[in-house]
């Protein structure tokens, strides 16, 4: 996937229209590799995010809150001190490239008006984000590039800023059709492909590969065109800048398995039934859904890998244990047996003497039936009666201890499984962090927390509102879990949750002590969206009204149970818990 020039320069009409003359009210920094410009102006608050990592280059508005850290990372303390209250001037793309320089008036140290710009490069491993003074000099950078790394261009605090290297192409927004078609032409001995892609500035491979595939039906050399195929090869460079010329539609490309693949300004026809895609207005909007959704599968292991690899460590220990005490809890049958070998060898005493290896004896219990029972030839019979007895009374002991110890563990193991489903669907660092705390409270895991650090900041549950006007709320953890359905619900509000699934605890407010049959369908789905059953078709959902739920003593965090009940069958709709997020 490749945000290619063409696109920028749509995001950056996108930028004029809603930020030109507004103000940077608050900048973060998410991650590593992402700042978030928050503005202020006549169209309302905006949020610009910029990205220059190497696998998700990018720049756009974004809707949903990305979590920032506790404490500022030292570039986002710098872009804070210099850009804080400054107005958004100008926006400029250097020709089609990727690279595109946002121009701001600021104040500096003694209050004069000067003129910064944040350079943003989005140009695969190479993408940085410079911020330049009014000299176009480098005040930093938020990865910097010594001449260790780079002989050809070094991106350091105090040097002079320069533009990338310009690549030899021509501009597709300022070129007529005719001077494209020559170009493309003119390069023999290669694939029309690799001939467009070579000679148009602001084009990815992908709709290089589309404009082949509209004049050839696949790909050929140069010298093997048609007259008819040049002819095709006109249109389609034609088709291709107005495109890039004009505000239509942009596209998602899905694969067979609906994942998103590839993102482009042009319609890509060139895979066939086996790719579909969907169509969006704005950039914006295609690009933090397309990022959602890829990263959605990956989000478990960026977030919470180590966490994730210590909670299955912790639940292969558990079912381990269950699995022995389930085998001793099994050698404890033969309890009754014992007890009879034992009476057996009392009764039949004065018979027997010490030294056999073995006693052949009747079963009176059972029509005299003959019965060999195995003796340490080391021990009178009498010992070797008591020796039985004893290992009956230690069966029978054990065998109610183990009882109890197999109803912990398989609890246990249900919590833990709870525990894994929460790491999946954690969205932000935040949702990580408590989730270990709710293991080391549970001493599943030890407290590294420097006594210095802050903890982790109570999240709210997520909220949503039915298309009837009813509020849900759904818990992110199981200690949020236990105390939204326990002490912030009413005894009226409806509770749901998958049946005999981990998920997530889902409260209905009620209106004057009722809730409507819409508002359970609708959150139903949303509680089977934000379960283990995310991916499945048609998931039960049980509810019932909050005042029938109970905790049983000692249990777990985020268990209760309850006798009363109805179920529903609804499929997880992630569209609609979109559309329903308040």
């Amino acid at each position: 996937m490749a945000l290619d020039g063409i696109f920028l320069s749509k995001i950056k009409k996108e930028i004029v229209s809603l930020v030109i003359g507004a103000r940077v009210e608050k900048i973060t920094q998410p991650a590593k590799e992402e700042i978030v410009l928050f503005f202020r102006g006549r169209e309302g608050s905006k949020k610009l995010c910029i990205c220059p990592s190497a696998n998700a280059p990018r720049i756009h508005f974004i809707e949903k809150p990305h979590e920032a850290p506790q404490s500022a990372p030292m570039f986002c303390m710098l872009l804070r001190k210099h850009l804080s209250g400054a107005i958004l001037t100008d926006v400029v793309q250097i020709e089609t490239d990727r690279v595109l320089h946002l121009v701001f008036s600021a104040s500096n140290e003694i209050g004069d008006r000067v003129s910064l710009k944040l350079c943003v490069e989005i140009m695969g491993k190479c993408s940085n984000i410079i911020l330049v003074d009014e000299n176009n000099v480098i005040i930093d950078a938020i990865k910097r590039v010594p001449i260790s790394v780079s002989t050809v261009r070094q991106i350091i605090p105090k040097l002079k800023y320069e533009l990338p290297e310009k690549q030899d192409k021509l501009n597709l927004l300022e070129t007529e059709v005719d001077e494209i078609f020559s170009a493309v032409l003119s390069n023999e001995r290669t694939l029309l492909s690799k001939s467009v892609l070579s000679s148009v500035q602001g084009i990815s491979p992908v709709v290089a590969r589309e404009i082949a595939f509209l004049s050839t039906g696949n790909d050929e050399y140069i010298p093997n065109l048609s007259e008819v195929e040049k002819e095709l090869l006109f249109d389609a460079l034609g088709r291709l800048k107005k495109c890039a010329e004009n505000d239509g539609e942009l596209f998602i490309l899905y694969d067979g398995k609906k994942k998103p693949k590839d993102i482009s300004f042009f319609p890509i026809e060139q895979y066939g039934p086996v790719y579909t895609s969907r169509a969006f207005s704005s950039p914006s909007a295609l690009l933090e859904t397309f990022y959602d959704e890829r990263d959605e599968l990956n989000r478990m292991n960026a977030r919470g890998k180590e966490l994730l690899r210590a909670v299955n460590s912790i639940l292969e220990r558990v079912t381990r244990k269950l699995a022995n005490q389930r085998a001793d809890l099994e050698s404890c049958k033969n309890a009754e047996q014992w007890k009879l070998y034992g009476e057996l060898i009392t009764n039949n005493i004065y018979s027997l003497k010490k030294g056999s290896s073995k006693y052949e004896l009747q079963n009176y219990y059972d029509n005299m039936t003959p019965v060999v029972i195995e003796a340490d030839p080391a021990l009178t019979p009498t010992e070797n009666a008591n020796r039985y007895y004893r290992r009956y009374r230690k069966a029978k002991t054990a065998e109610g201890i183990l009882k109890d110890l197999i109803v912990q563990k398989e609890e246990e193991i249900q919590y833990l499984e709870t525990v894994l489903d929460e790491i999946s669907r954690a969205e932000t660092d935040n949702e990580i962090e408590l989730i270990k705390q709710e293991l080391v409270s549970c001493g599943y895991l030890k407290n590294r927390q420097s006594k210095k650090k802050k903890p982790p900041k109570e999240l709210p549950p997520m909220r949503f509102e039915t298309d009837d006007g009813y509020t849900v709320l759904v818990g992110r953890n199981n200690v949020q879990n236990e105390r939204l359905s326990l002490k912030t619900a009413h005894g009226n509000d409806m509770w749901l949750h998958t049946q005999q699934l981990p998920g997530s605890h889902v409260i209905i407010c009620a209106k004057e002590g009722e809730v409507s049959d819409l508002s359970i369908e609708q959150a139903a789905s949303i509680a089977a969206y934000f379960s283990k059953a995310r991916g499945g078709s048609l998931v039960p959902v049980d509810y019932t009204r909050v005042k029938a739920l109970k905790k049983p003593n000692g249990s777990k965090p985020g268990k209760v149970i309850y006798h009363e009940y109805y179920t529903i069958i609804v499929k997880p709709d992630k569209e609609l818990v979109e559309r329903l997020r308040a």
